[in-house]
């Protein structure tokens, strides 16, 4: 397998990778119209971080991580790196080195569609990261990859310099030219959704404020008593007894 490293690539503007770091990642979801998550086995090694950056990409085969190492050239503040194989893989391809050598030039944590190990000691020094393995297995370094270019998880495709944003409900992919008008969107659902919580706390039921109660009726969904529903019940029971 040759490969490319591609060097600077476009990225999101700051300002919009910081606003879209102010919301969660299902209300960034939601804006963008239920799109961009990268699936639910992608799972943070810690709790209680949320973290976006623009995506440094890297395509390795599995089980080697000598493309990681040429992606960390590349790699500078405010960015997030994401990783993944050719063919499935749950081998720790990244740990402890990679981390400090990550944190040092400002990267904001990782993604990688592989294992990951040496969790502990992430989790001490406080780089943020997600994976779908943790794995004790060693990798190799013996095969070219690709470092910046379009890559896919769970069938998102990420573009080097699109946002990454990563709690602990998952990741989700903005693409690079969404960022601000996701932003946006973002802020008002989250303006609604602080208008419903404020009804909740009054004592308001979901199926008013949104209008649901009219929606049983159209699925046939109808009230019964306790006592009426049992009644039924037995005459079902004494019908299969006959």
């Amino acid at each position: 397998m040759s490969g490319v490293i591609v060097t600077n690539p476009p990225k999101t503007d700051a300002k919009d990778v910081e606003a879209l770091a102010g919301f969660g990642v299902a209300t960034v979801s939601e804006a963008m119209g239920r799109t961009g998550l990268l699936g639910p086995e992608i799972r943070p090694i810690q709790q209680g971080v949320r973290v976006a950056g623009t995506a440094v990409t890297v395509l390795s085969w599995p089980g080697d991580n000598l493309m990681i190492h040429a992606a960390v050239e590349q790699c500078g503040e405010g960015d997030f790196l994401v990783v993944t194989t050719t063919s499935p893989s749950t081998d720790g391809m990244f740990g402890e080195l990679f981390a400090t050598a990550l944190h040092r030039r400002g990267v904001r944590g990782l993604v990688i569609n592989a294992g990951i190990r040496d969790t502990q000691e992430l989790r001490e020094m406080g780089f943020a990261a997600w994976s779908r393995a943790v794995s004790a297995q060693g990798t190799v370094k013996a095969t070219g990859g690709c470092v910046n270019v379009p890559v896919a998880i769970d069938g998102q495709v990420i573009r080097p310099g699109d946002v990454i944003l990563a709690d602990d409900d998952g990741v989700v992919v903005v693409p690079r030219e969404r960022a601000r008008e996701t932003a946006e969107k973002s802020e008002a659902r989250e303006a609604k959704e602080a208008k419903s919580r404020a009804a909740f706390l009054d004592g308001q039921l979901g199926l008013d404020r949104y209008g649901l109660r009219e929606k049983l009726v159209q699925l046939g969904v109808t009230y019964q008593s306790y006592e009426d529903y049992a009644r039924a019940d037995d005459h079902v029971r004494a019908g299969e007894r006959s």
